[in-house]
């Protein structure tokens, strides 16, 4: 069993940048992929980053690329995700996902977190 905790949301203007951190407990960060999702309020969640067990592949949302970078430190079990350039539409409740068998951007991982939020303002 794999738990896992978000941190580092808040409240920022448009433009600025926020990293997100999602810590892994209970089970060996390195054996799974990881994944990124976010839903706004009256919207299904959608999926943000994706990053491989080994951290070699990466796969983006065409409304982060270029602004999001998705990364994994496997000696914390943590993962980040860096967003800079933030918009008013990327307000949203972030949540931090596992999966033992393989990077997805569906939202069929095994694991989540509770969430954190991260609210940009204009």
């Amino acid at each position: 069993q794999v738990q896992l905790v978000e941190s580092g949301g808040g409240l920022v203007q448009a433009g600025a940048s926020l990293r997100l951190s999602c810590a892994a407990s209970g089970g060996t960060d390195s054996s799974y992929a990881m994944g990124w999702f976010r839903q706004a309020p009256d919207k299904e969640r959608e999926f943000v980053a994706a990053i491989s067990w080994s951290g070699a592949s990466t796969v983006y949302a065409d409304s982060v690329k270029g602004r999001f970078t998705i990364s994994r430190v496997h000696a914390k079990n943590t993962v980040f995700l860096q967003m800079n350039s933030l918009k008013p539409e990327d307000t949203a409740v972030y949540y931090c996902a596992a999966d033992p068998v393989r990077m997805s951007t569906s939202s069929k991982y095994d694991y989540w977190g509770q969430g954190t939020q991260v609210t940009v303002s204009s």
